[in-house]
């Protein structure tokens, strides 16, 4: 009889760790070098989350940042929209930007960006007021899929330097890294090597100048490597269609638990966020749910990756 209720508990308890376990991550490789993977959760909220890791150094596969133009820097456009244009096979939104909120056509990236070769947009500095996050990291491609987390160079003044030796290419920048050395590192932005920019016209001051940005759970894009820099991962979570969006620390935790990601920046978020994926009819379509509009946002830039189909 007490093997039979030890058996009994032991029954009870491995359910009940089922019960409480995470969902497992759905995978699939559409693309030679292309690895995507879907999840939904329950906790700590419901979740959904859509993650592509892409190996730098399979066959086919290049990259390509929004270009400059327009009377700013970049003309504002969707990321689908960009990704039928480019005809690439995969896409997510990059820099935040401004003016915002705004129906102009054309926008500011805010932080470093590059797009095969041409660098448009300088770190943010102090003096800019429409610097959101000042010398925030960025993460360059170059033109040999090359990647790595570059940083502000203050013996030039034009922010348009790094002090890496490196050549920028396809530069993609956001509100700062949130995982350094395989360790989250979400940032204050409240130290003698980042300060806080003020937005224009108007916004939330406690964005920027606080760590409300970082602390509410929201939906988010960020961008990764694996320390041996040749696994790039891109992440979104949707706030939207059952899924209600996650906190810096918590987006950091899982990149590093689940992908092994060893340095990881954050990118525009909110209703920018955007995955898009070609489909096996050739048409590319946004894979989360965008909480802007069925379509997604119009922003000021994306990243296209390009691949090999696999062949049936």
């Amino acid at each position: 009889m007490n093997a039979v209720r030890v058996l009994m508990v032991l029954v009870a308890a491995v359910a009940g760790l089922l019960a409480g376990a995470p969902a497992a991550w759905q995978r699939s490789q559409p693309f030679i070098g292309i690895t995507y993977f879907a999840r939904t959760e329950s906790q700590p909220r419901p979740l959904r989350m859509h993650v592509a890791q892409i190996d730098l150094q399979a066959p086919g596969i290049r990259f390509k940042m929004s270009p400059p133009g327009g009377d700013r820097e970049t003309i504002r456009q969707t990321t689908l929209d960009f990704a039928r244009q480019e005809r690439a096979q995969l896409a997510i939104n990059g820099h935040f930007f401004l003016p915002f909120p705004s129906e102009d056509r054309t926008a500011w990236a805010v932080g470093l960006a590059a797009s095969e070769g041409t660098v448009y947009s300088a770190f943010e500095i102090p003096q800019q007021r429409y610097a959101l996050v000042a010398f925030a990291e960025a993460l360059n491609i170059d033109r040999e899929n090359r990647a790595s987390i570059v940083h502000y160079d203050p013996a030039f003044p034009d922010g348009r330097q790094v002090r890496e030796a490196v050549t920028l290419w396809n530069v993609i920048a956001g509100s700062g890294q949130i995982v350094t050395n395989g360790q989250p590192s979400v940032p204050a932005y409240r130290d003698d090597h980042h300060f806080d920019g003020a937005l224009e016209p108007g916004g939330p001051n406690d964005y920027s100048n606080h760590r409300a940005w970082a602390d509410v759970p929201t939906a988010r894009t960020a961008i990764g490597l694996s320390r041996d820099r040749r696994t790039l991962t891109l992440f979104t979570v949707d706030v939207r269609g059952g899924s209600d969006g996650m906190r810096l620390s918590e987006v950091a935790a899982i990149l590093i638990r689940d992908f092994d990601v060893f340095d990881a920046l954050n990118l525009d978020g909110g209703g920018s966020t955007t995955m898009v994926m070609e489909g096996e009819a050739g048409s590319p379509s946004i894979v989360n749910i965008s909480s802007d509009n069925p379509g997604g946002r119009s922003v000021a830039t994306s990243l296209a990756v390009f691949a090999q189909r696999r062949e049936r």
